[in-house]
């Protein structure tokens, strides 16, 4: 691990300012909306939009790239999104925040596919998984530092959206300063959806409702603690207790994964963080309480997105894993296009706890339709599951594949030790 951090530095220190800016602006808009007095209607369609444009950049920036190349596309995304942060703060009102969401969701889509690129492509075959676990924690410490950020000035004024935009420009100067000519960009065709459900119907409706679920942690958990009452430095705490839980329980689940019937562990942590939920709502505790709610939350969902992927790869070929990986993000990306919506009427109409209600009910309803894939078909042999591979709810496509191909690789080791092994046996 110490290895592929001193080769990769530049650019995990690029996307560590990367995630900084992009976890420092989500999470300012609610705060900034709150005090700006939109509905939180208003404020959830602001909030979907980015998860538009993420979709559509994850879709055009490989088009993109091929046209022009990485440099180039890196460049005009990444200036485009260092003026569309200070605008936010010229332009307070919610028909432009939307337009403006939608914008800088495709060019962080177009950047993490080109980061991501490059980060692979400073990797080999023996230390891209260890490349991959430490992007994950350069992902989750940006995140959740960039809360602390929120604490540094007045969400009222002009500052913090400023420090959004450098953080965001600066991070340009490691990655550009430091690779190697650009990688040769492959994509690999994604696997129809129809295709994808007939493989594994719990990877495809779980991926969809998990994206409902994300979306709405990453761009109403703010919004919410506005709505109740909290000051800026209660909801900052709130936000990264989320990911703080995400990143500590990620690791721990993927062990367990890989050693019993995935779909009893997916249930069990959808059927806990349902009951979680309901015990947030029925109970408003102080804000310790309000913090563990936050920890499980984060602790559930996150790890699930790789639960998901890992699930669907083991009724796959090894040949079919990466084209699995498009149909997934394409679903995924759907439910977090409509998560914040959803969640927005109903906030609007009952009031700012059903932001635990909506969260209890989809984690609920992935819950029971795990219980209902367990009576349609066997599950597979633990020796035969496949690899899990910790990647992101947020990761673009690029981060998806390198995942699948981590997978791919030890998969294609355990059939190698395993003929060895029948090979001595004789």
């Amino acid at each position: 691990m110490l290895a592929v951090a001193r080769n990769s530095w530049p650019l995990l220190l690029g996307m560590l300012f990367l995630m900084l800016g992009n976890g420092l602006q989500g999470t300012l808009l609610g705060v900034r909306g709150a005090y700006e007095g939109f509905s939180t209607s208003a404020m959830s369609l602001v909030m979907s939009a980015y998860f538009v444009g993420f979709l559509g950049g994850s879709r055009l920036a490989p088009e993109m790239i091929r046209r022009v190349g990485h440099v180039r596309v890196f460049a005009a995304l990444g200036s485009f999104i260092s003026a569309i942060l200070i605008l936010y703060a010229v332009a307070p009102d919610p028909v432009a925040w939307t337009l403006m969401r939608a914008a800088i969701g495709f060019c962080f889509s177009g950047v993490y596919v080109v980061a991501e690129s490059w980060l692979n492509d400073t990797s080999t075959n023996e230390t891209r998984g260890q490349t991959l676990s430490l992007y994950l924690i350069v992902q989750m410490i940006g995140i959740v530092s960039a809360q602390g950020l929120l604490n540094v000035a007045d969400p009222n004024g002009y500052d913090l959206f400023i420090i959004s935009s450098v953080l965001v420009s600066v991070s340009f100067a490691p990655i550009l300063l430091s690779v190697s000519p650009a990688p040769a960009f492959h994509r690999t065709k994604p696997m129809t959806l129809s295709q994808l459900f007939r493989v594994s119907p719990l990877g495809f409706v779980g991926a969809f409702l998990l994206g409902a679920v994300f979306s709405a942690l990453f761009g109403m958990s703010s919004i919410f603690g506005a709505e109740i009452g909290l000051n800026v430095s209660r909801i900052s705490i709130f936000v990264a207790s989320i990911y703080v839980g995400g990143m500590i329980w990620q690791y721990p689940i993927g062990w367990f994964s890989d050693r019993m019937d995935r779909r009893i562990l997916i249930a069990g942590l959808n059927l806990l963080g349902a009951i979680t939920m309901l015990a947030a709502v029925l109970v408003h505790g102080n804000f310790l309480w309000l913090l563990a709610v936050a920890f499980v939350l984060g602790g559930v969902s996150n790890p699930l997105y790789s639960l998901y992927i890992a699930y669907t790869n083991d009724f796959l070929e090894i040949d079919d894993m990466a084209a699995a990986s498009g149909g997934l993000i394409f679903v995924n990306g759907i439910g977090a296009i409509a998560g914040p919506i959803i969640l927005g009427w109903m906030m609007d109409r009952w009031g700012p706890f059903s932001f635990f209600a909506y969260l209890g009910s989809v984690l609920g309803l992935m819950a029971a339709y795990a219980f209902y894939r367990m009576t349609q078909r066997a599950a597979p042999a633990v020796d035969d599951l496949s690899a899990y591979t910790p990647v992101a709810p947020n990761a673009s496509p690029i981060a998806v594949e390198v995942a699948q191909e981590v997978a791919i690789e030890m998969a294609l080791e355990e059939d190698g030790n395993s003929e060895d092994t029948n090979e001595g046996a004789k």
